[in-house]
C-alpha cells in the first residue's frame, strides 16, 4: 500500500507546476501560485515520510526473514547425516549460513519493495504523460528500444559475474577454514608461501568477477545518461516548435522535460537493483540447493529409551554396512553385548571397529541386517532417545571456544556447577582444572588449545560422566594422553564402566585386559572373539598384536 501511494505521488509534483503555467487565472494570483508551491513541498514531504517508513518496514521484513531462513538453514544442517559433512566441506556450509543468507536480507530491505515501488511509479509517470498529450509520449519512447536492449545485455553480464563472485567466496572461506585450523602442518612443511600463492590466485580470481560487474555498470550507466539526453533533445526540438504554433502550452512542455526524468529514473533505479537482485538470486539459488538436500537420518521411531537402571542388552546380527555403494567396510558382523558387560574390539586401521560405533549411535545407516537394544531394533527409538542412552569419548577430543564448565556440560540447563565439578573429580580433572586462571571458568579457547591432549581427554570424559549414559563407548580413548593421565582415566573408568554396558575400541591392549569379551577384526569381519586369557590361548591374531605390543614396551623400557 506504501509502495502504491508513493509510485502515485509521483507525477503529481509536475503536474502541479504545469497547472501553475498554464492556468490564465492565476496570472497576478500569488497567493495562488504561493498555496500551490505549498501544496508541492507538501507533497514532497508527505512522499518523503511515505518512503521513511517504506524503508524502515522492508530493512525490519528482511531482518525477520533472513532471521527465520538462518535458523532453516542450520536447522537443518545439523539434521544431517555424518555422510553430508563428508562430502561437504566446512566452509562452504559456514557460507551458505551465514554470507549467502545475509545477502538475502538485501533482497528484502533493499530489491523487492524498492523495485516494485520503481515499477509502479514507472506506469503511473507513463500513464499521466500518455493522457497528458500523446505525441510528446511518442517522442519520449523512441529512445526506449535502445534502452530496453541494453538493459537485456547488462542483466545478463551482471549475473554471470556474481555467479563467479559467490563462487570464488565460498570457496575462500573453505580455504581459510581448513588451511588456519591446518596452519601446524602449514608451517611444519615450510609451505607458508605457497598455500599464501593459493589464496592469493584465490582472491585474484574473485576480484576478476567483481571487476567484471563494475565494467557492465560503468558501461550501462553512461549509456542510461545518454539515452535520457537523446530524449531530451527530441522533447525540446519537437514541443518547442509546437509550443510556438500553439499546439501544446508551455507548461505541458515543462512537465514532459520533469516527467523525463522521472520516467529514466526509475529505469535506472532498476538496473541498480540488479546488483542486489542478481546476488540474492544467485545465494537463493545455493541456498535452496542445501534445503533441498534430504540426508537426514530417518526418524520415524516411536520407542522411548529404557528406564535409567534397566538391563540393556545390545545384538549385532549379520551386519554389513559401505560407506561407498558395494565397498564394505563391515560384512555380516554379528555379536552380543549383555547387560553391563564390557565389550572391547581390536584390530588393525580400518578394520571396522570405529564404524560399529558409528552404526549403533545411528551417524550411518547399516545396509543390511539388524541392530537392536532389548529385542528392539534401534530404528524403533526415537533418534534423540537412543542417542541419549549413549555416552561417547573419542581420540580426537573436541572442545568448544567457552569455558570448562559449558565444555562439561554443552550448556545443559539440568546440570548444574556442582554436578560438573562431582564428575570432574571422579576422573581426575578437578586437580588441573582448579589450577587454571579461573578454575571452571577458564576459556578453553577454539578447539582447546590453550589445554593439553590429556586436559582435553580429561574433559572429555567428565562430559560423559555428567551426562550420565547407560551405554558407554570408548573409541581409542587413552591413545593420545600420557601414562601418568592414563593411569588416572583407567582408574576412574572402573568406576565409570560398573553397571554400565560399556563397548571399547582399543589400540593398547594393555587398557582391555578386563574386559567380559573381545573381538578381534580383520577386514570388516570378527576373525576372533573371547577374554584375554582365553585369546591367548587360541595362539591367533590377538597373542600376536599382544606379543608386538609386550616386546614395543619392553624395548622402550629398555
Amino acid at each position: 500500500m506504501l509502495t502504491v501511494l508513493s509510485a502515485a505521488l509521483s507525477p503529481l509534483i509536475p503536474y502541479v507546476f504545469q497547472y501553475i503555467l498554464d492556468k490564465p487565472t492565476l496570472r497576478g494570483d500569488v497567493a495562488g501560485v504561493r498555496n500551490l508551491i505549498l501544496l508541492s513541498l507538501g507533497l514532497l514531504g508527505l512522499r518523503a515520510f511515505i518512503m521513511y517508513l517504506l524503508t524502515y518496514l522492508t530493512g525490519w521484513l528482511g531482518q525477520s526473514v533472513i532471521k527465520d531462513i538462518r535458523i532453516k538453514v542450520y536447522g537443518h544442517i545439523t539434521s544431517m547425516k555424518l555422510r553430508f559433512f563428508d562430502q561437504n566441506p566446512v566452509g562452504m556450509l559456514q557460507t551458505r549460513t551465514i554470507s549467502d543468507v545475509e545477502t538475502l536480507n538485501d533482497i528484502f530491505s533493499e530489491g523487492i519493495a524498492h523495485i516494485l515501488e520503481e515499477l509502479l511509479t514507472l506506469i503511473f509517470i507513463f500513464a499521466v504523460m500518455l493522457t497528458s498529450n500523446w505525441r510528446l509520449t511518442l517522442v519520449v519512447l523512441t529512445s526506449v528500444p535502445i534502452l530496453l536492449v541494453a538493459t537485456y545485455i547488462f542483466k545478463n553480464a551482471v549475473k554471470s559475474a556474481f555467479q563467479g563472485v559467490r563462487k570464488y567466496v565460498s570457496l575462500m572461506n573453505t580455504y581459510l577454514q581448513e588451511h588456519i585450523s591446518g596452519m601446524l602442518v602449514i608451517q611444519i612443511f615450510n609451505r607458508e608461501q605457497v598455500e599464501y600463492g593459493r589464496f592469493e590466485q584465490l582472491n585474484r580470481e574473485h576480484e576478476q568477477a567483481n571487476q567484471r560487474s563494475v565494467t557492465a555498470y560503468s558501461i550501462f550507466f553512461p549509456v542510461v545518461e545518454i539515452v535520457t539526453a537523446i530524449a531530451t533533445a527530441l522533447l525540446v526540438w519537437y514541443g518547442v516548435g509546437n509550443v510556438l504554433h500553439g499546439a501544446i502550452t508551455f507548461g505541458t512542455l515543462v512537465a514532459f522535460l520533469m516527467y523525463i526524468n522521472m520516467f529514466f529514473r526509475p529505469i535506472r533505479m532498476l538496473a541498480d537493483q540488479f546488483n542486489t537482485l542478481q546476488l540474492g538470486m544467485v545465494s537463493a539459488e545455493r541456498i535452496f540447493k542445501i534445503l533441498d538436500i534430504e540426508e537426514r537420518t530417518p526418524d520415524e521411531g516411536k520407542l522411548k529409551a529404557p528406564a535409567k537402571g534397566s538391563p540393556l542388552r545390545i545384538e549385532f546380527d549379520k551386519v554389513s554396512f559401505a560407506y561407498i555403494e558395494q565397498d564394505y567396510v563391515l560384512r555380516d558382523v554379528s555379536f552380543t553385548v549383555e547387560s553391563g558387560q564390557k565389550v572391547a574390539f581390536v584390530g588393525a586401521t580400518g578394520a571396522g571397529k570405529s564404524t560399529i560405533i558409528n552404526l549403533l549411535t545411528r551417524f550411518y545407516e547399516i545396509n543390511r541386517g539388524t541392530i537392536a537394544i532389548n529385542g528392539r531394533n534401534i530404528e524403533e527409538y526415537e533418534l534423540q532417545e537412543l542417542r541419549q542412552l549413549v555416552g561417547l569419548v573419542l581420540q580426537d577430543v573436541f572442545l568448544f571456544s567457552g569455558s570448562v564448565y559449558e565444555n562439561i556440560t554443552l550448556n545443559h540447563p539440568g546440570i548444574s556447577l556442582e554436578q560438573a565439578k562431582r564428575a570432574a573429580e571422579v576422573v581426575g580433572a578437578d586437580k588441573f582444572i582448579e589450577q587454571l586462571p579461573g578454575g571452571y571458568m577458564y576459556n578453553v579457547q577454539e578447539r582447546g588449545a590453550t589445554l593439553s591432549a590429556g586436559q582435553r581427554q580429561l574433559i572429555a570424559f567428565a562430559r560423559v560422566i555428567a551426562f550420565d549414559p547407560a551405554i558407554l563407548i570408548l573409541d581409542e580413548a587413552t591413545s593420545n594422553i600420557d601414562t601418568e593421565s592414563e593411569e588416572i582415566i583407567q582408574a576412574a573408568i572402573e568406576k565409570v564402566l560398573q553397571g554400565r554396558t560399556s563397548l571399547i575400541v582399543a589400540h593398547r591392549l594393555s587398557t582391555i585386559q578386563k574386559a567380559d569379551q573381545i573381538l578381534v577384526m580383520e577386514k570388516g569381519q570378527v576373525i576372533e572373539r573371547g577374554n584375554h586369557q582365553s585369546l591367548l590361548e587360541q595362539n591367533g591374531v590377538y597373542r600376536k598384536l599382544y606379543t608386538l605390543q609386550f616386546e614395543a614396551v619392553g624395548a622402550t623400557k629398555e
